[in-house]
């Protein structure tokens, strides 16, 4: 595996991050904040229901390295976002923080993706991907779409020390993008790899339902690696 392609100074900045993670009772949100506060950082879970955030806090670390709290709360609490919501309440909830959200890095790694009785498969999203969407509800925040194909169940898995995967990142604005593959490469195990801009969301999303198929078929949790860089 190739060295981080982040300086020095974005590592340092990234390390002292406090991180909000909307919607973040559920297992991913869960996953990302127990991994991100092992790596140093602060984290504050965000749900609707603030009595759900402290017990899922409780659930992954301690305070005051953990904490649970009201969705536009932990908004408001963070420097940086992450949107770890269902699908289905995705455009609603960013609408009702996007005050809160105003001049932060929000990062999107929403999948647009159904199941039915032959499996799973992505849907279309009329902005193109559920990154862009958000972009759209929240013109005050800069979108960065990533960690779209990190399993929830070997973030949360106690055994696993390191996670061998990539995490593609993608945004418009490389100030951003570089501060969350540094954001990403304090997971053990992780690389964040540029992967383009937002408009190139869609398909990483959509990627999503392609590993679940693989997951399915040889019982695994399996993730990317981008090779030669």
């Amino acid at each position: 595996m190739a060295a981080a392609q982040v300086s020095a100074e974005t590592a340092e900045a990234a390390a002292r991050v406090a991180v909000g993670i909307l919607g973040g009772t559920g297992d991913q949100g869960r996953g990302l904040a127990r991994r991100l506060a092992l790596a140093g950082n602060r984290v504050i879970i965000g749900s609707r229901d603030p009595a759900r955030a402290v017990a899922a806090a409780a659930s992954v670390g301690s305070p005051p390295q953990v904490t649970g709290a009201a969705n536009e709360e932990a908004a408001r609490a963070a420097d940086l976002v992450i949107a770890a919501v269902p699908w289905d309440g995705h455009a609603d909830l960013l609408a009702q923080v996007a005050g809160a959200l105003e001049g932060k890095i929000v990062v999107d790694c929403v999948n647009p993706i159904v199941f039915d009785a032959r499996g799973c498969y992505a849907i279309g999203v009329p902005e193109g991907s559920a990154a862009e969407q958000a972009a759209a509800v929240l013109p005050g925040s800069t979108v960065v779409g990533a960690f779209h194909h990190v399993s929830a169940t070997l973030l949360l898995d106690p055994e696993v020390a390191e996670l061998d995967q990539d995490v593609l990142v993608l945004g418009d604005d490389r100030s951003a993008t570089d501060l969350v593959q540094a954001l990403a490469e304090r997971i053990p195990g992780v690389r964040g790899v540029y992967a383009g801009r937002l408009r190139l969301c869609g398909q990483v999303e959509a990627l999503t339902a392609n590993l679940v198929a693989i997951n399915r078929r040889y019982k695994a949790h399996a993730g990317l690696r981008v090779t030669d860089v």
